[in-house]
């Protein structure tokens, strides 16, 4: 069997390690400061960068103190960065604490069996059993709160993989003895150990940047479908929520409404409070239309102060009942220190998938323009759709 040098192996584990974390920093430095835990990633690759060549300074049979324990203190600490970096990618509480208590403990631990009572396998079991804490700490974070797709179950599997790893060296040491857990002695575990445990801390890289690029194109589709603002729908969005309701429309011959909703006298509130207050009055706008709502409704902003609500298998009686609620509760007074105002509201059903977009938004645009003109504050419901006779017959 052909036996590796394992320095070779730590060097080139050591390399790798430290281009990927000028990846990381790279790619924190230029994705959007919604995803978390990619500077803790790549702080995290330079401790155990540092902590492998540390290893290497660690002696012969007798090891010098302080390379070893100042070994064993950076990679718990780079490994522990990992665990809070991917806490704060799945929006959780970094546990400090527990990255704490931890590698207080394990220093505790190694100091004890290297300096009182010297004892090789016990140190490794120790510092072992504490790095697969951290691991399975991770995988429990992507069992809990990923996404269900396979960016996130390949590194889920990848983190259980490196935890089994670790704690399978963790076991040899309690059972087996020392020499066969010494990774800078030439032998079959070292290399096989060395070799999968270099492989997989570049692959959990590989894997975590598999699923930050996936948050990264999730929140690109979001801004490119959403409103900055209210992060209601905007009109592109919109636009494909209602081509997805249409071909429903086709298929089951359901009605749907459109609500067309327009804040009455807004420029005033900008002149009078000025915009950040305009801004608010948005949102609020855009909170009480979305509690009013079914989960299977849809509201989007269309620019300015006008608001459209697509409401899915739904007649005209229900969408009159759904625009009354809306205009109670923008009546209704208010502490949230936002001045009083209205709105006009415009409602056009489309019981034929015949029509599109650009006609049932005139109906309803009309019906809301009416509302406008007899005297603001008030709903108007638009005429049906007259659509070709040849369209009506068949």
């Amino acid at each position: 069997m052909i036996t590796l040098d394992p320095l070779t192996i730590v060097l080139m584990s050591t390399v790798m390690c430290g281009a990927m974390s000028i990846v990381l920093f790279s790619v924190w430095r230029s994705f959007p400061a919604e995803i978390g835990g990619l500077r803790e990633w790549a702080l995290g690759l330079l401790f155990m960068v540092a902590g492998t060549v540390l290893l290497t300074l660690r002696g012969g049979a007798v090891p010098k103190p302080l390379p070893v324990l100042t070994m064993n203190a950076v990679l718990l600490w780079g490994i522990g960065l990992s665990m809070i970096g991917t806490e704060k990618f799945y929006g959780q509480r970094p546990s400090w604490r527990l990255f704490h208590g931890v590698w207080l403990a394990g220093m505790g631990a190694m100091a004890w069996w290297l300096l009182v009572r010297p004892d090789f396998p016990a140190r490794v079991a120790v510092f072992s059993a504490f790095v697969t804490l951290f691991y399975c700490r991770q995988v429990g974070l992507i069992a809990r709160h990923g996404e269900r797709q396979f960016p996130t179950l390949f590194f889920g599997a990848l983190m259980l993989i490196q935890a089994l790893v670790v704690a399978t060296r963790g076991m040899l040491a309690l059972f087996g003895g020392g020499t066969s857990v010494d990774l800078l002695r030439p032998g079959p575990f070292q290399n096989v150990y060395l070799a999968i445990s270099s492989f997989m801390v570049l692959m959990l890289v590989v894997g975590f940047m598999t699923v930050a690029t996936r948050r990264l194109q999730t929140i690109l589709e979001q801004r490119s479908t959403r409103d900055p603002l209210t992060q209601v729908l905007n009109r592109r969005g919109f636009g494909d929520v209602y081509a997805r309701e249409r071909a429903l429309m086709q298929r089951e011959r359901r009605a749907t409404s459109l609500i067309s909703i327009d804040l009455d006298h807004f420029k005033s509130i900008n002149d009078r409070y000025g915009h950040a207050t305009g801004d608010r009055v948005l949102v609020h706008v855009a909170e009480v239309i979305g509690k009013v709502l079914r989960a299977s409704d849809h509201v989007a902003r269309f620019g300015g102060e006008e608001f459209v609500v697509l409401l899915p298998d739904t007649g005209m009686e229900r969408a009159c009942s759904v625009a009354e609620r809306i205009q109670d509760v923008l009546r209704a007074p208010r502490n949230n220190g936002l001045p009083a105002y209205t709105a006009s509201i415009g409602i056009a059903c489309q019981l034929s998938a015949e029509e599109d977009l650009d006609g049932i938004l005139q109906r309803a645009d009309g019906a809301l323009y009416r509302a406008k003109a007899l005297g603001r504050d008030r709903i108007e419901v638009a005429e049906p759709a007259t659509l070709p006779s040849r369209v009506a017959l068949g």
